[in-house]
């Protein structure tokens, strides 16, 4: 015969039902009073130091777990962090610059090493444009990340800051955003600088300048600066807006052969472009880095599996999530604060030959 359990009742007996511990299991066991309990494991500062360490000991021995959602009721925070990464309209999740992929684990971890969960949404256009995370309490606050020029989504996200919803993001179209960058123009000075070491006299700098992607001009104007200190002549070859960066980077390296122009070194302003650029110098059999030597601009892991794998300036990854999520953390606070610059190094690798 069973019992309501659907077991036999010789075997319904024996099934041991796990006993939930209680904040006042914690306060008998230590001696205090269970709002005691409540306030040192909160870390009020009200409770002596001698208190919390006898309730944190017998929260352990108890193997107490806190009420999480118990606790946010009380603080009113969730807990939890938006992160939403904006796509091209119609973009498939895979095609997205595998730079974005690299920053949104970055800001997960550093949001989980602050006792944050972390809430990811893709998006891109305006049937799925939200950012009311913090309205519906869903989340404390938001990070944006993902390419500036789906307009129509910085458009909205701008909307955001009057309702009084705190957010920041990576990059930004707009400096009257609470964004965090790349620390652009030292990346491309010392791209720049490594090339000249390395004997390169002619280099050229692949960029879409004037674009959403405000770093390119940063990385343009780091690159020029560079050459100008050298006294050399900077020289872009503009990229052709509206294309994916590798055959932005593709169309630049022909047009830049087929005009004849005399060049040693490419200077391309993303990863991206540098890894189009390299493709159709292969195809037109000028080797690199023999020939032309090539550096690019974000860090992203196809550089390494490149032939020859891509010499490249990189962010530091996590700091650029750690930088999100503490920024993020101090509007929470009502604090203020300058713009971070995550700072960069430079990666060298094959498509770049040894310094003279």
């Amino acid at each position: 015969m069973a019992d309501g359990s659907g077991l036999p009742a010789s075997e319904a007996a024996r099934v041991v039902r796990p006993v939930r511990v209680t904040s006042f299991d914690v306060a008998e066991a230590a001696g205090v009073s269970q709002s005691t309990v409540s306030r040192a494991l909160a870390g009020d500062a009200s409770i002596s130091e001698r208190t919390r360490l006898r309730v944190e000991d017998a929260a352990k021995r108890l193997n107490y777990q806190v009420d999480a959602n118990a606790a946010r009721l009380r603080t009113g925070r969730t807990g939890t962090l938006a992160v939403v990464m904006i796509c091209r309209p119609g973009q498939d999740s895979k095609d997205i610059n595998p730079f974005y992929f690299s920053l949104l684990g970055s800001t997960c971890a550093a949001a989980a090493a602050r006792g944050f969960e972390t809430l990811v949404s893709f998006q891109d256009s305006p049937k799925n444009f939200w950012g009311l995370y913090q309205e519906r309490r869903k989340a404390d606050g938001m990070v944006v990340i993902g390419t500036n020029e789906n307009a129509p989504a910085w458009e909205y996200f701008r909307t955001m800051r009057p309702r009084g919803i705190n957010w920041v993001c990576w990059g930004s179209p707009d400096d009257d955003f609470d964004w965090v960058r790349s620390d652009n123009d030292a990346g491309a000075r010392l791209a720049n600088r490594h090339l000249i070491d390395c004997g390169y006299r002619e280099i050229v700098c692949f960029a879409q300048l004037g674009s959403a992607q405000r770093q390119f001009d940063e990385r343009f104007e780091g690159y020029a600066a560079a050459m100008r200190e050298a006294g050399r002549t900077p020289r872009l070859i503009a990229a052709e807006p509206d294309l994916p960066r590798r055959e932005q980077g593709r169309r630049a390296a022909a047009a830049l052969v087929d005009d004849g122009t005399s060049f040693d070194a490419i200077f391309a302003v993303s990863d991206e472009m540098a890894l189009g650029a390299m493709n159709e110098l292969e195809r037109r059999g000028m080797m690199v880095p023999d020939r032309v030597g090539v550096v690019g601009f974000d860090g992203i892991r196809a550089g390494a599996f490149a032939s020859p794998p891509l010499t490249t300036i990189e962010p530091d990854f996590e700091a650029a999530g750690s930088a999100l999520v503490d920024r993020l953390i101090a509007l929470l606070a009502g604090e203020r604060a300058d713009h971070p610059r995550v700072p960069v190094n430079l990666l060298l690798r094959g498509s770049t030959r040894a310094k003279v």
